[in-house]
């Protein structure tokens, strides 16, 4: 189709468009109803928060307390508990939708989005061919968009079942089988416990270095301390802090297998977007001995795995993958090279890497989990109300006036 049939055939959507309604762009779109500015927000899917719903293990809570979690305008329900549960984050979710007057287009997945600089917008075509046009466009689908596989050798023979962390659900299924968790992320952790705690013999994978810390300390979140310490403290001090509490409460975990980095946890967060592991329990059961902690896997074979640290093959049930995620931005997005690197991550960092250029904006991709989204939204709701209300104020100004007589 060639840009002259494109624009006859498209559709002008009043406001932003919005790709994605997870949590970003739920924001994003909540954020520009409170300011008057009208939204059309498209998912793929056939429900909002669709990662949350389908995509995470019966298990999974909030790492942090709620109150660094809560999206703009809506808190958590009070009877929450601190760290609330998968089911009540949808829920959450499902509430903070209705409440903003926020409803998706859902089964609208978006195939391409380019500038049109004739039309001066956005030209965001759907599966199907339908065509929308928008000044403002709002990149909401994250950073964890689809799962990350790796192809290690042999990965294609193995005899037993290979899944990602995106399809694990509970490990009730895998008790008394031995199971080799690639990964060693919070949903590694929290995986491999799992797994222990319903009769399965977990063993996981540590390629890198990773700084686990204590959930709390004291009763207190380390998140939450960090947090206000950074306000008065410069981040290294602040990291050695954190690090000597968390000595002193999980000991030496070089001595698991778990080496740390040498930067600190805060900075190296801020550095690369690595998040340290928060500690569910999981270290009790690697001191005890029933989950066990191994080197990278060198080749995988019909009946299990060859590790970095060992020349015997090791027999497995399954592996799990607990090996993330990745943006598909590139995938559909043209023209968003001065926002995107071209692995769909943002070249900016957080917190000036919400806006691009020729009305394109970005919501969840700070790597700062919900409080980076719930920053992006607010300056995205904004800066569009301010290009919006000069518009409105134009469309008066060009009205032809009435004399009466």
């Amino acid at each position: 189709m060639d840009k002259e049939e494109q624009e006859d055939r498209a559709t002008w959507v009043p406001g932003a468009l919005i790709v994605g309604a997870g949590p970003s762009g739920l924001a994003a779109a909540a954020c520009l109803a409170a300011r008057g500015v009208p939204a059309t927000v498209l998912e793929r899917s056939d429900s909002l928060a669709f990662a949350w719903r389908h995509r995470m293990y019966d298990r999974l809570a909030l790492h942090l307390p709620k109150r660094f979690c809560e999206l703009p305008l809506l808190p958590f329900p009070a009877e929450y508990p601190t760290y609330p549960c998968k089911d009540q984050f949808v829920a959450y979710m499902e509430a903070y939708a209705a409440a903003a007057g926020v409803a998706p287009r859902f089964g609208a997945s978006v195939e391409e989005a380019a500038f049109d600089a004739s039309a001066g917008a956005w030209a965001v075509r759907l599966a199907g061919g339908e065509v929308l046009m928008t000044k403002w466009l709002v990149v909401a689908t994250g950073e964890n968009a689809e799962p990350h596989v790796p192809d290690f050798p042999g990965m294609r023979q193995f005899a037993g079942r290979v899944l990602h962390t995106c399809e694990y659900k509970c490990g009730e299924e895998f008790a008394g089988e031995k199971v080799l968790v690639v990964g060693c992320g919070n949903s590694g952790m929290e995986v491999s416990l799992d797994l222990c705690r319903h009769g399965a013999k977990p063993s996981m994978v540590v390629r890198n270095t990773v700084h686990v810390l204590p959930k709390e300390m004291l009763g207190v979140s380390t998140f939450g301390i960090a947090m206000a310490l950074l306000k008065w403290l410069p981040v290294q001090l602040v990291d050695r802090f954190i690090l000597a509490a968390a000595r002193l409460t999980l000991g030496n975990t070089s001595q698991l297998g778990l080496r740390r980095p040498k930067t600190g946890p805060i900075e190296l967060k801020n550095l690369t977007g690595r998040t340290p592991v928060l500690d569910v329990g999981t270290l009790d059961h690697i001191k005890s001995g029933k989950i066990k902690v191994v080197g990278a896997v060198k080749e995988v074979t019909r009946l299990g795995a060859r590790l970095a640290d060992g020349k015997e093959e090791q027999q497995f049930d399954a592996i799990i993958l607990a090996t993330g995620y990745r943006s598909n931005v590139p995938s559909w997005l043209k023209d968003g090279g001065d926002v995107f690197t071209t692995e769909g991550t943002p070249k900016t960092p957080f917190p000036d890497g919400w806006k691009g250029r020729n009305g394109l904006y970005t919501v969840g991709f700070s790597q700062r989990g919900l409080l980076g989204t719930s920053s992006d939204a607010l300056c995205i709701a904004r800066d569009i109300y301010g290009q919006w209300r000069e518009r409105e104020r134009e469309r008066e100004r060009d009205k032809p006036t009435s004399n009466v007589h």
